[in-house]
């Protein structure tokens, strides 16, 4: 498994918590050939909500989850994890 993970040391800290999901469009090439690609956004308490519902109303991207601490799929892929958006703003 290949993780990508955008944040600063920092940034791991204030955003603990990762809303992710199985990337149906990316899944099977690039970086998760032969595998699966996930997309994980990083956030806090205060900006889960928007987060998780953002990801939701996302076509793309299915089996949608909140992981608290530290996530690594155990398959065969692409973990990439960004800041949410809701988040960016308050920075």
């Amino acid at each position: 498994m290949m993780i990508q993970d955008d944040r600063t040391e920092e940034q791991k800290t204030l955003y603990p918590i990762l809303v992710v999901a199985t990337d149906s469009f990316m899944s099977g090439w690039g970086k998760a050939d032969d595998g699966v690609s996930y997309a994980a956004w990083a956030t806090d308490e205060k900006n889960l909500r928007d987060t998780l519902c953002w990801v939701e109303r996302r076509g793309d991207m299915k089996r949608v989850r909140v992981v608290y601490g530290k996530y690594r799929p155990k398959a065969k892929g692409h973990l990439h994890i960004y800041i949410s958006n809701y988040c960016k703003a308050r920075d």
